[in-house]
């Protein structure tokens, strides 16, 4: 489909239902689909604040078996991606991601009552499984939610969940740890997770059509423009099996999901082992170490809401990801430089943090774009996967270099070439053609 004339856009504007802050659709799922995705990120990513709580010292865990722990929730987050989020396309997403859901609550509760790495490393694998599909499923159903001018904004919203959680995380998890220990901190952030996933049998619907109270105008709206993205959609012959093999082995989609490799791996080192970092920088106990930590990820958050409005309304996918993974990589090498100023450090690291998370709704519109309608959840789910080995390789490689001669500088050099690697095969990836944005941005 090709761009339209300014007098053809506001003609389709004026016809159009409500922006996207506007829609029914926005208010009716966007706040379960943040809440369920927050509760995710809160169970795999606590195990850092656990680590640096006394967690290591209890369990007498090496540098690299620390590391291992951590990153095998991203073997077992591999594994899942694909077959799952075929189920939730082809069959449902609401039964998928509710029991998924319970299920990583009850293992995440599980890791407080452990004490053998083994058996930690077995759960943390066992959490990834469960996890694995909840992301790429619910790109997929916002695909059928809203339409191709709204999704930078919706997918913002969805991963939304992973900075703000951490924002919070880091101060609520660093005072359970400080008035508990690291094993109630686990147990109280893992419950809520199984009560959610049971009340998303009832809040999740595969479809806006299955949602009651949803305006029909609105409903009228998105099925023409949804069929209008599926009429100007490259086809794809053959059977299903065939149409998902042709897609998986496009070559944007593998570059795609080399990217996210690179992306991911900068992303995971520094998310869990951001707090060990800011605690040597510091010098300050788990608590205040919490709230420095949470500084980076309230700044991404605005950052996010920003670039993807930004986005939608260009059009624009490609430039809304690599300059910032850039800025990201060279942010990261100037806090390490700044080291012996922690001040300075710090707010590099704030820098690093925001340009990191800032292109993640515009990239996952991107990747979306890439196949066809009905098909497009297989493209983010091998794209996730190559992230969840990239996330793997992160956690391991990052925390396992801070034990060696090489220490921080090496760690920093690691997550800094990873993102400006990412910004670059991010120009690899074909833009897809603009779009007419029935819908007014707002």
């Amino acid at each position: 489909m090709t761009a339209t004339s300014p007098a053809t856009d506001t003609a389709a504007t004026a016809c159009a239902g409500p922006g996207f802050w506007r829609s029914a659709r926005t208010r009716y799922l966007m706040p379960v689909a943040f809440v369920t995705y927050s509760l995710a990120y809160l169970d795999k990513s606590n195990y850092a604040i656990a680590s640096a709580g006394g967690m290591a010292d209890d369990l007498r865990l090496s540098a690299g078996t620390d590391s291992l722990i951590a990153a095998s929730f991203f073997l077992g987050y591999f594994f899942f991606q694909i077959p799952g989020t075929i189920y939730a396309e082809q069959r449902s997403a609401r039964r998928l991601v509710a029991w998924s859901t319970v299920a990583w609550g009850l293992l995440a509760v599980t890791q407080g009552l452990l004490s053998s790495p083994a058996q930690l490393i077995a759960v943390r694998f066992a959490l990834g499984v469960v996890e694995g599909a909840v992301l790429p499923s619910m790109v997929m159903l916002l695909g059928r939610w809203f339409t191709r001018g709204e999704r930078g904004r919706a997918n913002t919203l969805l991963i939304l969940g992973n900075p703000i959680t951490v924002m919070w995380l880091s101060a609520v998890s660093g005072w359970l740890v400080s008035v508990a220990d690291w094993r109630v901190m686990f147990i109280a952030e893992g419950v809520p997770s199984v009560l959610w996933g049971l009340c998303c049998l009832w809040l999740i619907k595969d479809s806006p059509e299955q949602a009651h109270g949803l305006p029909a105008q609105e409903l009228a709206h998105l099925r023409s423009d949804l069929a209008a993205e599926r009429a100007a959609a490259p086809t794809v012959t053959g059977t299903l099996r065939e149409q998902y093999g042709q897609v998986l082995r496009s070559r944007p989609v593998l570059v795609m999901a080399a990217q996210y490799f690179f992306w991911s791996f900068g992303m995971y080192g520094f998310v869990f082992w951001l707090p060990a970092i800011v605690k040597k920088g510091s010098g300050e106990g788990i608590g205040a170490t919490g709230l420095l930590t949470a500084i980076p990820y309230a700044c991404a958050a605005v950052a996010m809401l920003l670039n993807s409005r930004l986005s939608d309304r260009s059009g624009r996918r490609r430039a809304a990801v690599w300059p910032w993974l850039a800025c990201g990589g060279l942010a990261l090498l100037a806090s390490y430089a700044a080291g012996g100023h922690f001040p300075l450090a710090l707010a590099l690291l704030v820098v690093a943090g925001l340009c990191l998370y800032a292109p993640y709704g515009p990239y996952f519109a991107l990747v979306t774009a890439l196949a066809p309608p009905g098909i497009a959840g297989a493209a983010v789910a091998l794209v996730n996967s190559f992230g969840a080995l990239g996330s793997f390789a992160g956690t391991y490689l990052v925390g396992w270099v801070r034990g060696t001669p090489l220490g921080d500088a090496g760690a920093f050099g690691l997550m800094a070439a990873c993102a400006l690697l990412a910004a670059v095969l991010t120009l690899a990836a074909p833009e897809p053609a603009p779009t007419v944005r029935p819908n007014p941005v707002v």
